[in-house]
C-alpha cells in the first residue's frame, strides 16, 4: 500500500479534482447498490407473497422513516403492494423494472463523470513530471550528460513515465475507488446478514497477504526491464549517430547481435514481469469464487433452516458478487504500484543528480566585463584522469590568448571550466577579481560566447539559430551578424533566405556553413569573452578560410581564449600558452616560442611537414 500512496503524491496538486471523483464514485455506489438491494423485496413480494399479504401492508400504512433495513423493507413493500392492488403484479414487476434501468443508467453516467475527473488528474500530473524531469536536465551540468547514455536519459524521459501514467491511474482508482465501493457494499452486507458477512472478514486479509507476496518479487523484474529497455534505446540512439560509420566499417552484423542480445533479455524481464503481474487477476478472482462457495454453503443453511428468507439470499449473492470487481482492481491497483515505483525510482536519479548542479555560492550579478580573467593553480580530474595541473595565468580584457598542446592536454577542459559546464575541483577562475563560483551562472554566461568544433544548430530557421538565446530577433541585426561571419552570401541563396530550415543539427548546410552560423550566433550574441574551442580543425582548406576570416572580425575588441588545434591560425595572439599533460610547459609570442627551440617549434616543425 506504501508504493500506491508514493505515486498518489505525484497527484497532489490536484486534491479537488480527486475529491469530485470521490463524490461521484460515492453517488455511483449507491446507485449501484439500490438497484441490487431492490431484488430481494421485488422477489418477496411478487412470487413469494398473496394478496392476503399485500393487504395487510396496506392496512399498516405507509411507513415512519427511520434509518434502518426495516424501514427500507417495509417501504418497499407498501409501495410495492399499493401498485399491485391497484395494477397488477406485472404492472409492478415493470415499474421496478424501470427503477432498476434508472438507477443502473444513473451509475454508469456518475461512473462516466468520476472517470473524467480521474483523466484529468492523471494527464495533467504526468505532464508536470515530464516538464520537471525537462526543466531539471535543462540545468544540470555538462557533467551528467558525459556520464550517463542519451538513450538512458530518454527512456526515463518517456517509457518510464508512461508506467508511471498507468500505475496512478490504477493507484487512484486503488485507493479513492475502490475501497469507497467495497466499504459501501460491505456495510450493506452486514445489515442483510451479519453471519455470512463474517466469511468476508476471514477472506479479505488473506487475499492481500497473497497479493502482497506476489508484488514485492514483481519489483525487482520491472526495473531490470526498464533498465534493458533503456539500454535497448541508448544502442538505437548510438547507432543512429554512428550510422555511417558502422557502414563504413561493415560493422552492421556486430550490432545487430549486440541489439538481439540485449531485446531477448528485455523480452525475458517482461515475461516474467507479466507472469507475475496477471497473477493477480485470476487469484483474486479464485479467491473471490472460494469465499462465494462459503458463503452459498452457510447461506444455505440459514435458508434451510429458516433463518433467512430465500429471497434476501439471493439479493446478498447479487450485492457480495459486487464485491470481486473492486477487489481485483485492488489487488491489480497493488502490482500495477509496483511497477510505477521501479520506474519513478529511475526518474528520481535525475532529481537526485540536480542536487548535485553547479550552484552559485553568493549568486552575484555581473554583467559587464572590466579588467581580467584569472586562472590560479588550476587542477581538474575526469574521475581518475587528471588532466590539469596546477595551471595558472592571467588574460587582460580585449586580449588574445592561445592555448596550445597535444590531445588530452587539458586544452578544452579550460574552455568547458570557464563557463562552469565542470565545476572546478582546485583552484580558482575570476572574472575582475570575483571568483566565479560566487557569479550567478546565467549572468557568467552571460559575459561568455562559444564557438566549437562541433557546429550545433537547431531543426529551425536560420533566423531563430543565429538570435538562438538572445530574445527577440532583431532582423538588421542578424543579417550584419551574418556578414560579419561570412554567411550572408550562402543564406541569401537559400530557398526561404534567412527564414530557411537548416534541418536536424543543420544537415541541410555544410560543415563550413554549419560554422559559419554558429560564429554568426555569437556575432549577435556580443558577448566580452569569447572562447573558440578548435573551431576550424573539422573544415576543409576553403572553408577554414572563410571561417578563420569571420573569426578574426568575431574577436576584433574582444577578449579571447582560442583553444588551437591547427597553430596557423594563432600566429597573432598576444601569448600563447603550451600545455603537455595539464601543465604549462611554455609561454610566450609566436616568435619567441619559435626561437626557443622547444615544444611549440615541434609542433609547428610537425604540422608544417605534415
Amino acid at each position: 500500500m506504501k508504493s500506491i500512496i508514493k505515486i498518489i503524491k505525484l497527484a497532489r496538486n490536484y486534491k479537488k479534482h480527486i475529491a469530485f471523483s470521490v463524490f461521484f464514485n460515492i453517488v455511483s455506489s449507491f446507485f449501484s447498490l439500490f438497484s441490487f438491494v431492490l431484488i430481494a423485496p421485488l422477489l418477496d413480494i411478487i412470487f413469494n407473497k398473496d394478496e392476503k399479504f399485500h393487504a395487510e401492508v396496506l392496512e399498516k400504512g405507509k411507513p415512519v422513516f427511520s434509518v434502518s433495513k426495516d424501514y427500507f423493507i417495509d417501504a418497499v413493500n407498501y409501495y410495492l403492494a399499493e401498485i399491485i392492488a391497484t395494477s397488477g403484479q406485472l404492472h409492478a414487476l415493470l415499474t421496478v423494472c424501470v427503477i432498476i434501468g434508472i438507477a443502473v443508467l444513473s451509475r454508469n453516467v456518475f461512473v462516466y463523470i468520476s472517470a473524467l475527473f480521474v483523466s484529468i488528474v492523471v494527464n495533467k500530473s504526468v505532464a508536470e513530471l515530464r516538464n520537471k524531469i525537462y526543466n531539471t536536465l535543462m540545468f544540470l551540468p555538462l557533467a551528467y550528460l558525459s556520464d550517463e547514455k542519451k538513450g538512458e536519459i530518454i527512456s526515463k524521459t518517456t517509457n518510464d513515465v508512461q508506467e508511471i501514467e498507468f500505475s496512478m491511474l490504477s493507484s487512484i482508482y486503488g485507493v479513492f475507488r475502490e475501497p469507497v465501493q467495497i466499504l459501501i457494499f460491505f456495510v450493506s452486507l452486514f445489515f442483510m446478514s451479519w453471519e455470512l458477512s463474517i466469511f468476508i472478514i476471514i477472506f479479505l486479509p488473506f487475499t492481500g497477504l497473497m497479493i502482497t507476496l506476489i508484488s514485492k518479487s514483481l519489483k525487482k523484474n520491472t526495473k531490470s526491464s526498464q533498465q534493458r529497455f533503456g539500454s535497448l534505446v541508448a544502442l538505437l540512439e548510438e547507432s543512429l549517430n554512428g550510422f555511417k560509420v558502422i557502414k563504413a566499417f561493415s560493422n552492421e552484423k556486430q550490432f545487430v547481435d549486440k541489439f538481439e542480445n540485449i531485446n531477448k533479455d528485455f523480452v525475458s524481464d517482461k515475461i516474467k514481469t507479466y507472469r507475475k503481474a496477471d497473477l493477480a487477476s485470476p487469484t483474486s478472482e479464485f479467491l473471490g469464487v472460494v469465499a462465494i462457495i462459503c458463503v452459498l454453503w452457510y447461506g444455505g443453511n440459514l435458508v434451510f433452516s429458516g433463518a433467512m428468507e430465500s429471497s434476501y439470499f439471493i439479493a446478498y449473492i447479487a450485492v457480495f458478487s459486487q464485491l470481486i470487481n473492486p477487489l481485483k482492481s485492488l489487488s491489480k491497483s497493488i502490482y500495477d504500484a509496483q511497477k510505477g515505483i521501479s520506474a519513478l525510482e529511475r526518474i528520481d536519479e535525475i532529481f537526485e543528480a540536480d542536487k548535485k548542479k553547479i550552484i552559485s555560492i553568493k549568486n552575484l550579478p555581473k554583467s559587464t566585463f572590466d579588467s581580467e580573467i584569472k586562472i590560479e593553480n588550476l587542477s581538474f580530474s575526469y574521475k581518475d584522469t587528471k588532466v590539469l595541473d596546477n595551471v595558472s595565468f592571467t588574460v587582460e580584457r580585449g586580449k588574445t590568448i592561445a592555448i596550445v598542446g597535444q590531445s588530452g592536454s587539458g586544452k578544452s577542459t579550460i574552455a568547458n571550466l570557464l563557463p562552469r559546464f565542470y565545476d572546478i575541483q582546485e583552484g580558482s577562475i575570476s572574472i575582475d577579481g570575483v571568483n566565479i563560483k560566487d557569479i550567478s551562472v546565467s549572468h557568467l554566461r552571460g559575459l561568455i560566447g562559444v564557438v566549437t568544433q562541433e557546429s550545433i544548430l537547431f531543426n529551425d530557421s536560420v533566423t531563430n539559430n543565429i538570435v538562438f538565446g538572445s530574445g527577440e530577433a532583431d532582423l538588421s541585426k542578424v543579417e550584419n551578424a551574418a556578414k560579419v561571419a561570412n554567411a550572408h552570401e550562402f543564406i541569401v541563396k537559400l530557398e526561404k533566405t534567412y527564414e530557411t530550415n537548416v534541418g536536424d543539427g543543420g544537415n541541410k548546410l555544410s560543415g563550413g556553413q554549419k560554422q559559419r552560423i554558429s560564429i554568426a550566433r555569437a556575432v549577435y550574441k556580443n558577448p566580452p569573452i569569447l572562447i573558440l574551442d578548435e573551431a576550424t580543425s573539422a573544415l576543409d582548406t576553403e572553408s577554414e578560410k572563410l571561417v578563420q576570416d569571420a573569426l578574426e572580425k568575431l574577436m576584433q575588441n574582444r577578449t579571447s581564449i582560442v583553444i588551437a588545434h591547427r597553430l596557423s591560425t594563432i600566429q597573432y595572439a598576444d601569448e600563447i600558452i603550451v600545455l603537455h599533460e595539464g601543465k604549462i610547459v611554455e609561454r610566450g609570442n609566436h616568435n619567441t616560442l619559435i626561437t626557443s627551440n622547444g615544444v611549440y617549434k615541434k609542433l609547428v616543425d610537425m604540422q608544417s611537414f605534415g
